[in-house]
């Protein structure tokens, strides 16, 4: 999809300086789409051309944004992080 859209040069401030306004508007629209729930981690990344999800989280923490994560997720990480951390010293 090609999207077009003119930002007027009497507003200061839309995109920040030295930065290349399409990719600008590109992530602004990958944050909005995170935050309402429109778009999911896997979305995101796609969009953005990240080819991990360790660049998805950067890129949502390093925008004040942060992972929708349960308590059903953190429990299984946990659980992970115990098996691996338990494997190594065996």
């Amino acid at each position: 999809m090609h999207i077009s859209i003119d930002i007027p040069d009497t507003i200061p401030g839309v995109v920040a300086a030295g930065q290349d306004p399409a990719r600008a508007a590109l992530e602004a629209m990958a944050l909005e789409g995170y935050r309402s729930q429109r778009l999911g981690e896997s979305a995101v990344r796609k969009l953005l051309g990240f080819e991990a999800r360790d660049q998805v989280h950067e890129f949502l923490k390093n925008h004040g944004v942060f992972l929708d994560l349960t308590m059903e997720d953190l429990d299984r990480d946990t659980a992970k992080q115990h098996n691996l951390l338990s494997e190594l010293y065996r």
